[in-house]
């Protein structure tokens, strides 16, 4: 789009965006659009605006207006393919990438996002290439290094890994995220030379937000392994509660919604409903909390021949979008609709499929919210609940930064309300509907490897295949928290981690309640 002079109320409106005055600069784009709905670049900065507040879907709309009033203008262009990625439509994201470079062709930002993309889809070689082929052309680049990092560490290849965030490093010190991407291998061990940058770092002036709560997780984990157990604390508190700023997140919402969920979800409702859904028996969902070892169960899995392991499917939260009033609306569905919600599922998530094994794993956690919906449209789908300790979970979850969702994990007391609500909601799917889930307990899954792989393999219906035992062999791509952990034999010492800091876990033990002391059993609902 050609550069030209803005009317200086669009520019007003304008400064007002770049300086996070939301709502004025809302007012007076929208002022503008009213006297000239054709100015892409306005419609592009309301754009901005609503995905700034997290409204992805109308700054899409919005976006594809501008591109069609103005096919050449690249930076709204580029601004559509980053929403779709962030709604999970990355096929979509990578057709707008294509036509950006073919147009811009050296432009890092967009071969950047493109290589998160392929990533997205499984295409990790392709990614890499393409990190390599820019990385060679601009190496001044510590994004594009750390970006590459990511790529390396989810193929395996974690010594070329950290040495991409180490180059980014060198770069640009400050750069929290790529502090944490090392701390976040598990197996990086920071020496007194990596403390001293990472807390010269925090004084720098002028560092923001996101690099500061960055270098606290990582400090915390530095400090953790030296087991400095109070200074280590102080900086997960510190970098939790900065996170915490930045998210909306309502612990009574949640419990309000697993309320609704229990009150449809009544022996009668699945009466009613049986035979409903997709005759599909191809997923398989491994659900739960996060840090609960669901990759590992995932691992153990994608090692069996039968069985192809994929990552964490944004789909199933996708179609409960789609359902109005949910869950309320789960009463309103019919036969018809539930079968092609199931057979959508399906369709959606065979973009990462790779092999031709029969079946596959979604080990999304948070699909237990889910899981009523889950039943209707996909009942012969096998339900893994990933379960472990309370505390240790929920501790494992507080010191960990999670690259997108998981709000609920960034104070003590919203995350032990989650975990309680996550036991209420499975417990009452087992009264209502007894012997649908397979429960992992992964105490029990670490004291006697074996026997709980053969029972797993068991309910997934697949006969027991001595590779699932030998899961760390098993070479595949890996893209969340513990890639590196599931490629080395079962550790035994995770479950005592939250120990040295059970003076500062009071919030947390008070809002588990009854979970703790009940565990591995879950305390009956009311």
């Amino acid at each position: 789009m050609p550069a030209t002079r803005f009317p200086p109320d669009l520019m007003t409106a304008a400064l007002a965006l770049h300086d996070n005055r939301l709502p004025d600069a809302e007012r007076g784009l929208k002022a503008y659009l009213k006297r000239d709905p054709f100015d892409a670049r306005a419609i592009r900065m309301l754009a901005e605006l609503a995905g700034r507040i997290g409204r992805l879907k109308d700054a899409e709309t919005l976006l594809r207006r501008a591109v069609e009033i103005a096919p050449a203008f690249t930076a709204a262009r580029a601004n559509l393919a980053l929403v779709l990625y962030r709604q999970n439509r990355a096929s979509d994201a990578l057709a707008e990438l294509d036509l950006l470079l073919e147009a811009e062709p050296d432009h890092p930002g967009h071969a950047n996002l493109k290589a998160a993309t392929l990533g997205r889809l499984g295409a990790f070689e392709d990614a890499i290439l393409l990190y390599e082929r820019v990385l060679a052309e601009a190496p001044a680049q510590p994004k594009l290094w750390m970006s590459y990092g990511h790529m390396l560490k989810t193929v395996g290849r974690q010594a070329d890994g950290v040495a991409a965030y180490r180059k980014a490093l060198d770069l640009a010190p400050t750069l929290g995220e790529a502090w944490w991407s090392l701390a976040n291998l598990k197996t990086v061990r920071f020496d007194d030379a990596d403390i001293a940058a990472m807390e010269a770092a925090q004084d720098a002036p002028g560092i923001g937000d996101e690099d500061r709560f960055h270098l606290d997780f990582a400090l915390g984990k530095a400090f953790e392994d030296r087991r400095e157990a109070d200074r280590a604390f102080a900086h997960y508190a510190a970098g939790n509660a900065l996170r915490r700023t930045q998210l909306v997140y309502d612990a009574d919402e949640t419990e309000t919604f697993v309320d609704d969920c229990i009150a449809i979800a009544t022996p009668a409702f699945f009466a009613q409903r049986t035979g409903w859904g997709s005759e599909a028996r191809d997923p398989i969902f491994i659900l739960g909390m996060p840090r609960a070892g669901s990759t590992l169960i995932e691992q153990i899995l994608a090692s069996h021949s039968a069985i192809e392991g994929t990552t964490e499917l944004p789909d199933l939260p996708a179609l409960a979008r789609k359902i109005p009033d949910y869950p309320h609306g789960l009463t309103e569905l019919t036969a018809d609709r539930a079968r092609a919600l199931g057979e959508e599922y399906l369709r959606r998530t065979a973009v990462q499929r790779r092999t031709d094994r029969p079946l596959f794993v979604d080990k999304l956690p948070n699909n237990w919210a889910h899981v009523v919906l889950l039943r209707l449209i996909l009942p012969h789908a096998t339900i893994i609940d990933a379960r472990r300790e309370p505390r240790a979970c929920c501790f494992s979850n507080f010191k960990q930064h999670f690259a997108r969702g998981q709000a609920f994990s960034y104070a003590l007391d919203d995350m032990g309300r989650y975990y309680r609500d996550y036991v209420r909601l499975m417990t009452h799917l087992d009264a209502v509907q007894p012997g649908r889930v397979h429960r992992v307990i992964h105490e029990a899954l670490v004291a006697d490897t074996e026997t709980e792989v053969r029972r797993l393999l068991d309910a997934c219906g697949v006969e027991f295949e001595p590779a699932c035992l030998a899961f760390h062999e098993t070479e595949r791509a890996v893209r969340t928290a513990s890639s590196e952990q599931v490629r080395q034999p079962i550790f035994t010492g995770g479950d005592r981690a939250w120990r040295p800091f059970e003076v500062h876990l009071g919030p947390l033990i008070d809002a588990l309640g009854p979970v703790v002391a009940t565990y591995p059993d879950a305390p009956p609902n009311p």
